[in-house]
């Protein structure tokens, strides 16, 4: 399979980006992985890039977007922290990505029993991680349910999962929010931004 040419790259759209990964993960799930020749997707690329997609993931080792979407050499913008938050710089190369790059789609992609939410839920500190975690907590603060302080930890796998959703909500309002580029390219319906949650005990990737 070839990478992404301009060509490749200006016939998609929004839906369609959304769409080729919704089936490439559809082929992960069920073995069936495009067959492709790595290196010559590095040759293809060699004089240029022209990625289909953003994913904002976690630097979780089991939620690679290129794996679990079934995606080579080119495809796609992988960006990732701990969190799957927003700061200046992963907001910049959101703008690069899709601004001069060209992607059309952004995708926030959290995932279940996530180590990092966990940390949040249990407002964990050490060292440089504490300022890491301390971006999460909002995230912990917005979900409600349970009450109980005992039900609100990392113990508790449905509220990490909750949490780990409304993080993901959370960075596609601040993406909104605290980049302009961005707002006005999905205004104008050249990109589109959504959120999507792995699951890590099944593979598959929900888009909400």
């Amino acid at each position: 399979m070839k990478a992404h040419t301009r060509e490749t790259q200006n016939a998609m759209t929004p839906a369609l980006a959304q769409e080729e990964l919704v089936a490439g993960n559809q082929r992960f799930l069920n073995k069936t992985q495009v067959e492709r020749d790595l290196l010559a997707q590095v040759q293809d690329t060699t004089s240029g890039q022209y990625p289909f997609a953003t994913i904002l993931s976690c630097i979780d080792s089991r939620v690679s977007a290129e794996l679990v979407f079934d995606q080579g050499v080119g495809d796609i913008f992988s960006v990732r922290i701990a969190g799957n938050f927003v700061n200046e710089d992963i907001l910049g190369s959101m703008e690069f990505a899709s601004k001069l790059a060209g992607t059309k789609l952004i995708v926030v992609l959290g995932h279940t029993s996530c180590g990092a939410v966990k940390g949040a839920c249990d407002h964990a500190r050490l060292g440089n991680l504490s300022a890491l975690i301390q971006k999460i907590e909002p995230a912990v603060a917005a979900v409600s349910s349970p009450e109980e302080a005992d039900l609100r930890t990392s113990a508790n796998l449905d509220f990490v999962n909750a949490v780990a959703k409304k993080n993901v909500e959370m960075t596609i309002d601040n993406i909104r929010n605290q980049s302009e580029v961005l707002k006005e390219l999905e205004d104008m319906g050249d990109i589109k931004i959504i959120g999507a949650m792995y699951d890590i005990a099944t593979g598959s990737v929900t888009f909400y």
